[in-house]
């Protein structure tokens, strides 16, 4: 294929997607607003999972809220704001009353605001881990994959572990023939230490943080701490003394065998994310299963491969064999939680 012919084939899809939007009689609009980007989507009118037409993200600190965000979005669309039925966003921080005010950003989202400034009905604003958990009964086998098959059942709750920037949780049941959310901010409750160097870990960071939650630990900046301590004695063999490693650095040096001090890291960081997955399954009996998302679980998929992570989640004394029963995947669709918001929007639009 020449140049041109490659031109002509782009400028064809273009046109093509151009009209889809100008036939289309009724649009979804979804968001996922984190700290570090905001991703817009723009879905089909259809439930329970609506089809993805377009889509951008934007960096969140460089824009001073959401209405002027999604109003940039409709234009570079070319959506027409009348023919958006309804709008669910996902945003990283506890809500209430409708909305919310982000834990990172200094943004407060506030859906029935944002409907009037917008011009239509009232937004929906959620957790981006309910999101999250909206989508799961409706991803693709290809958007996940299976470290538990275990004994799935169809009424059977589903919980949802996202560590990330921070940890996330929350949790959908089953009632009737609809999925009800329930949100948390379980990633904000006490770690609880199970080893002696958990122990002494916590300790340590009680001095500094005062406060020690799952997050500070089941969390990118958690596995940094986690190889603080497992270097105490010892200098990182992969990292430069200069530049502390953050946790891609460390990751990649324990998957790729460059540092022993890195691989026990990531086997602690492991062991204790399973631990913390197999708590959240029994406290929501999650026989529908234990999904993880968030950043991180993707990026380190081999090792939660090896038995650590499940050893550690089933490890509950008597009530083993409950969790040896429950599914467990981790999400490898990027998009889930705006994928999630629209499946909620088509919910709250179908009902």
């Amino acid at each position: 294929m020449n140049e041109n012919d490659a031109h002509v084939k782009s400028l064809t899809r273009a046109i093509r997607h151009s009209r889809s939007l100008t036939v289309m009689s009724s649009l979804l609009l979804a968001g996922d607003v984190g700290g570090t980007k905001t991703w817009l989507g723009l879905f089909s009118d259809a439930f329970p999972r609506p089809e993805l037409v377009n889509e951008r993200q934007y960096p969140t600190l460089e824009w001073d809220g959401l209405t002027d965000l999604v109003d940039r979005f409709l234009e570079e669309s070319g959506a027409e704001p009348s023919r958006i039925r309804g709008t669910a966003i996902g945003v990283a921080g506890p809500v209430e009353g409708n909305a919310s005010n982000l834990t990172n950003v200094r943004w407060r989202v506030d859906g029935d605001h944002l409907g009037r400034t917008l011009g239509r009905s009232p937004v929906l604003v959620m957790n981006d881990l309910v999101a999250m958990a909206y989508a799961v009964p409706y991803l693709h086998n290809s958007e996940v994959t299976i470290l538990q098959p275990g004994e799935p059942t169809r009424e059977g709750a589903i919980a949802v572990i996202a560590p990330g920037t921070h940890l996330g949780e929350a949790s959908l049941h089953r009632v009737r023939d609809s999925w009800v959310p329930l949100p948390s901010e379980g990633g904000h409750a006490d770690f609880a230490a199970r080893t002696a160097e958990e122990h002494e870990l916590v300790a340590e960071l009680r001095s500094s943080l005062g406060h020690v939650g799952r997050g500070e630990l089941l969390s990118g900046p958690g596995l940094v701490r986690f190889h603080r301590h497992a270097h105490r004695e010892a200098a990182c063999r992969s990292s430069d003394e200069e530049e502390p490693p953050d946790a891609v650095a460390v990751s990649t040096a324990a998957l790729d065998g460059r540092c022993a001090g890195c691989e026990r890291t990531l086997e602690r960081f492991v062991s204790a994310l399973g631990a913390a997955a197999g708590d959240l399954g029994l406290r929501t009996l999650a026989r529908g299963g234990v999904f993880l998302g968030g950043g991180i679980p993707t990026k380190i998929l081999p090792a939660l491969r090896n038995g650590t992570f499940l050893d550690a989640f089933r490890n509950k004394g008597a009530l083993r064999s409950l969790t040896e029963r429950f599914p467990v995947a981790v999400i490898l669709e990027p998009r889930v939680g705006l994928i999630g918001a629209a499946v909620a929007a088509a919910a709250r639009r179908h009902s």
